[in-house]
C-alpha cells in the first residue's frame, strides 16, 4: 500500500530576500519534515538528503499539508527530479478556503480545534537556519507537521472543522469530507 505523508517546508530566506511573493522559485529550502502513516514516524530532510526525500514523495499515494499547493510544493520544484505538482495531494488550507470562503491560519485552527498552538513562525525558522540551530529548526517544522496531521485526523473523524468568526469568535462548523482514493502501488 502506498504511503500517506504529511509534510512541511522551511526556507533559508524570506519573500523580502527574493523580491516578493512573485519570486517564490527563488526561495531556498532549509529543511523538510515528514510524517509517514505507514511507518508512524516523523523524519526531517536537509538539502543533502533530498534524494531520499524524492523517494518518499514518489512512494506516497497522497501528500498532505497546509498551503502546500501555493507554497511548499512550488518551492520544492527545483529540488526534485520529477514534477512535484503532479503528486496526489490534499491541501487542508485549499479545502477550507473552498468550503468556508476564506483562508485561516494554521495557528488559529490549532488553538480552536486542538487546544495547542504553533511554537514559532516562519521568519523565526529562517533565523534558526541562519544561526545554525538545526535542532530548533527541525523541532519547529516537525511541530507544524504534527499539528497538520492532527487537524487532518480530526477532520477525517468528525467531517468538519471549527473556525472562529473574526470579530465575535463565535465558532462556525465548516463541513469537510476528504475523500481518499486507493492508488496502485506503482504510481511512478
Amino acid at each position: 500500500m502506498k504511503d500517506k505523508i504529511v509534510f512541511d517546508v522551511e526556507t533559508k530566506n524570506s519573500f523580502e530576500d527574493v523580491g516578493g511573493r512573485d519570486n517564490l522559485e527563488k526561495l531556498e529550502v532549509s529543511v523538510v519534515c515528514v510524517y509517514s502513516y505507514n511507518h508512524d514516524t516523523y523524519a526531517s530532510y536537509r538539502e543533502e538528503d533530498f534524494h531520499k526525500l524524492a523517494s518518499v514523495f514518489q512512494n506516497a499515494g497522497l501528500v498532505i499539508g497546509f498551503a502546500i499547493s501555493r507554497f511548499d510544493l512550488p518551492v520544492m520544484k527545483k529540488y526534485m527530479p520529477f514534477n512535484v505538482m503532479a503528486l496526489p495531494r490534499l491541501d487542508i488550507l485549499d479545502e477550507i478556503e473552498l468550503a468556508y470562503g476564506s483562508r485561516i491560519s494554521l495557528d488559529i485552527l490549532a488553538k480552536t480545534n486542538l487546544g495547542t498552538q504553533k511554537t514559532s513562525h516562519g521568519l523565526e525558522a529562517i533565523e534558526f537556519y541562519k544561526r545554525g540551530e538545526w535542532d530548533k529548526l527541525i523541532e519547529y517544522c516537525t511541530h507544524d507537521v504534527r499539528i497538520t496531521k492532527q487537524l487532518y485526523d480530526l477532520i477525517q473523524k468528525q467531517k468538519f472543522i471549527s473556525i472562529p468568526k473574526r470579530y465575535t469568535n463565535e465558532l462556525v462548523k465548516v463541513p469537510l469530507n476528504f475523500k481518499e482514493i486507493e492508488l496502485p502501488a506503482t504510481l511512478f
